[in-house]
């Protein structure tokens, strides 16, 4: 394969993309295309694929939040451990490692404010190692993953003008 990072770049812009879509874009070959797919799914280079969906615009309620969370980290394992344990929690959508005045940012997805609360208060905060939390409603998406969830003013007059 020519470019295998062209690959994944186009692959996490678009992973609706075809074989022969990709193999085109790069200037390689669908076998080469699916040899080098095949082998990120294996090694873990790609670890799945998603479609992003704007939940506002569905009869489904939810609400996202990001949690602050301080901790003490487990002697020998670091803060990996207690990654783990948060992340095993359906709730949890994604933990990422920080650096500043906390340690962890946890995204977690809930029906309402109030769930997201509990989760807070009785599985999150009672955590051995953890020290405090800071929680964030997430009010509106403007921009996630690259993609637009609401397009300005000048995009929908210009959609209206393509009628």
């Amino acid at each position: 394969m020519k470019n295998p990072e062209k690959l994944l770049d186009l692959l996490s812009q678009d992973a609706r993309l075809s074989t022969a879509q990709l193999a085109a874009m790069t200037g390689s070959s669908e076998d080469e295309v699916a040899s080098q797919l095949k082998h990120y799914e294996k090694n873990g280079t790609i670890l799945g694929y998603k479609a992003l969906v704007d939940w506002d615009k569905t009869d489904r309620e939810s609400v996202t939040a990001l949690i602050e969370v301080k901790i003490t980290p487990q002697k020998g394992m670091g803060f990996d451990e207690i990654a783990r344990q948060i992340y095993s929690h359906h709730q949890v959508e994604s933990v990422y490692l920080m650096s500043g005045g906390f340690d962890l940012t946890v995204i977690i997805k809930d029906r309402t404010m109030r769930e997201v609360a509990r989760f807070v208060a009785e599985q999150l905060a009672p955590m051995e190692n953890v020290l405090s939390t800071g929680t964030h409603f997430i009010l509106k998406k403007y921009k996630d993953y690259g993609v637009e969830y609401n397009p300005s003013e000048k995009d929908k007059r210009e959609v209206m003008m393509s009628w």
